[in-house]
């Protein structure tokens, strides 16, 4: 008897559209974000602006247990990669030549929508309570803030992730970067073969 799994012809053409539409030079690297409701919620906009994957910088926080219909839906499609160390991370991103840009409320912050967002791009997303921290901060090449017109200072972790993704995909979408494929035919396909075993 075959293990192979079956899929429908809708859901073959779904997995292939959702591919298409992925940007592998957009990502996010969550630093310590401890509630599991966050994390969540940054895979979830993660998956729906197609960022294909999120790197993992936890050094003083446990990597939150997701629950388990949140983590079967969005996080299954979009992968994760850990890092136990700081240089590890910033060669990983070096390596995909991403500007990495975090998160921060700090006066050298500049607005979002004044920077290009259309060539490889990392967010840092920082911890709910203290931000980004200061070695991720060494390795960024700015920091990024979105404007806000009221009271409070700064957004929700979850909700700052979906608001720069937002505005990277806007920008993105006006250049037809989801109109053209970003992964070759080799990662296409291999992606492709993964995504339909599971």
């Amino acid at each position: 008897m075959s293990s192979a799994k079956i899929i429908t012809p809708e859901r073959e053409a779904r997995i292939r559209l959702v591919l298409e539409y992925r940007q592998k030079d957009l990502t996010l690297v969550l630093g310590n974000i401890h509630d599991p409701h966050n994390v969540s919620a940054i895979f979830r906009s993660c998956d729906a602006f197609g960022v294909p994957e999120v790197h993992l910088y936890y050094t003083d926080t446990a990597f939150p247990a997701l629950g388990a219909k949140s983590s079967a839906s969005a996080r299954k499609w979009v992968k994760t990669i850990r890092h136990r160390e700081k240089q590890n991370l910033r060669d990983a991103l070096r390596a995909k030549n991403m500007r990495v840009l975090a998160a921060s409320c700090n006066s050298a912050a500049r607005p979002v929508h004044e920077l290009d967002l259309t060539g490889p791009t990392a967010f840092i997303m920082g911890n709910e309570h203290r931000g980004v921290d200061a070695e991720l901060l060494d390795i960024s090449d700015s920091e990024v803030y979105i404007p806000m017109y009221g009271m409070i200072q700064s957004f929700n972790v979850s909700v700052a992730a979906a608001l720069l993704l937002a505005e990277a995909s806007r920008q993105r979408k006006a250049a037809g970067a989801y109109d053209r494929r970003s992964y070759n035919g080799e990662e296409f396909a291999a992606l492709y073969l993964e995504w339909t075993s599971k």
